[in-house]
């Protein structure tokens, strides 16, 4: 399938999910700022580290504030704090107000369609971008990478796990949902050989047009589990019915989900002050556990890397 359409249906199926679980939930947009120069982030006060500060490009210093592309709805890294509105919150948002805060500037989201995020940078629209963007090859060439997640596909079963699932194997034999066309329906076919060589039943897939349509059938029992992407699959299972309608499944062997793949701020190539700017703030975070906070904030902390590399993607 086409990545581009792949995440195009994931957003607007995750969408339908985060904002029926938002409506009345509570969970707003919590970066705020605090006294001069520190803004608190998922609970975490963070105050500008001046070194940093100084390498930033002289452009970026002037202006006080780094230009962001984000693609919004695409739970839970980016989504509106309410329907209809334009404040933004998500994990990424999140991410960026604390690397802002670490580096001394603003980071300045602006709601960008997907496919013209890098052709954005390339024209010098923003200075980067943060939208759950898979780190590749064919993008290195134009915007570099600072990768702050690693993730795939994961499962989403009932609350309490009554049928014990604990890993794709188990869920040889099994009823299992899915949303149409996408990835993880190709992980869940490419699954069967190894059912079979472990001499199992082959998994019966049930295939949904939505997200929404899949979680109703587990919701009711129809199937035992559903495979989605594992970032969905946290926010679903922490926001759904205040988390009492369905767990993460966590397989130890996999903890950034099957198939995963690394995510990662994309910056101009214009400015490699920035990208180096931001991989140190990035470690930073990561060292003081401040990115562990945003990432559990949002249910998927099992995504967050334990080092802040660039470009990391190999093909």
């Amino acid at each position: 399938m086409n990545a581009r359409l792949a995440r195009r249906m994931a957003s607007a199926a995750a969408a339908v999910t985060a904002l029926a679980t938002l409506s009345g939930c509570g969970d707003g947009n919590d970066s705020t700022p605090t006294a001069a120069g520190k803004v608190s982030v998922a609970g975490v006060v963070i105050k500008k580290d001046g070194a940093l500060h100084d390498a930033l490009p002289d452009t970026v210093k002037k202006a006080g504030t780094v230009k962001v592309a984000t693609d919004v709805p695409y739970p839970p890294f980016e989504m509106f704090v309410k329907e209809g509105g334009s404040e933004l919150t998500g994990l990424d948002y999140d991410l960026g107000q604390a690397l802002g805060a670490k580096l001394g500037v603003r980071f300045e989201f602006t709601p960008q369609k997907f496919d013209g995020i890098v052709p954005a940078i390339q024209a010098g629209k923003f200075d980067a971008a943060m939208s759950a963007i898979t780190d590749k090859k064919e993008r290195q060439r134009v915007v570099d990478f600072v990768d702050y997640s690693h993730s795939g596909s994961g499962i989403l079963v009932r609350d309490g796990n009554p049928d014990n699932i604990a890993t794709l194997d188990d869920l040889c034999g099994r009823k299992v949902a899915v949303q149409a066309a996408t990835n993880q329906l190709g992980l869940l076919k490419s699954h069967q050989t190894a059912c079979k060589k472990a001499g199992r039943d082959q998994i019966d897939i049930q295939s949904f047009p939505k997200d929404s349509d899949a979680q109703l059938a587990l919701r009711s029992g129809k199937v035992i589990a559903q495979v989605l992407t594992k970032p969905a699959a946290g926010w679903t299972a922490k926001k759904a019915d205040s988390g009492k309608a369905f767990d993460l499944v966590n397989d130890p062997e996999a903890p950034g989900g099957y198939n995963a793949s690394p995510n990662g701020i994309a910056v101009t190539k214009r400015l490699p002050e920035l990208t180096a700017a931001i991989q140190k703030a990035l470690q930073s975070l990561i060292d003081d556990g401040t990115l562990t906070k945003i990432y559990d904030k949002y249910g998927v902390g099992s995504i967050a890397v334990k080092e802040a590399t660039r470009n990391a993607a190999v093909d």
